[in-house]
């Protein structure tokens, strides 16, 4: 493989990956029901609108769920397989398929926002605890629904909060179920970043 042909696939990764985070974000600020006035989700509003409202005209939301979003994300999983697909020499890949990679990526990328996200938000309790940092409220809102059911199950010790600890081996077993499922579609190592 050429230096030429490596850089492009590693921005075609770089940009289908943003798209898909925005995507999946403004999809789980809905869902969570995040603060909106929050400047980082202005900004990703404002980010997505353009695609997203046209797209909500046709396709309305199922409950909390931002469907419009949501379809935007497999969109652009299923656009950066195909465009990867024929950059290594696969041609286009069958529909059916690729739709199954596009499912199988859009859930890779939902636990991997998800454990990044625990991360930072461990990380800015350390730093900024108790802060009105813009990030760490964001961070707060969108992990508490995922923490709240351990912290439950496994109330904090002496201070110290060992429900992402289970969360992380949920995710983890997850993606040992994801890994297994692409196997069995017969995904391609390399097209889903994560997999």
């Amino acid at each position: 493989m050429t230096a030429a042909a490596e850089i492009t696939i590693m921005l075609l990764n770089t940009i289908v990956s943003l798209a898909i985070t925005a995507f999946l974000l403004r999809m789980i600020l809905q869902l969570v029901r995040a603060d909106f006035y929050n400047p980082i989700c202005q900004f990703l509003v404002k980010a997505t609108n353009p695609l997203v409202i046209p797209l909500r005209k046709i396709i309305p939301s199922m409950g909390k769920i931002d469907t419009a979003s949501v379809l935007l994300a497999l969109i652009a999983q299923a656009v950066g397989i195909a465009l990867l697909f024929q950059l290594y020499g696969g041609g286009f890949p069958n529909p059916a398929q690729l739709l199954i990679w596009s499912v199988i990526g859009l859930c890779s990328a939902l636990l991997n926002l998800y454990f990044f996200a625990i991360i930072g938000n461990i990380i800015m309790s350390w730093v900024a605890q108790g802060g009105a940092h813009p990030a760490a409220q964001l961070l707060y809102q969108i992990t508490e629904p995922v923490m709240a059911p351990f912290r439950k199950i496994l109330p904090p010790m002496g201070g110290l909060d060992l429900s992402p600890i289970f969360v992380f081996l949920c995710i983890k077993v997850l993606e040992v179920i994801l890994r297994h499922g692409a196997a069995s579609a017969a995904l391609p190592r390399g097209l889903i970043m994560g997999l």
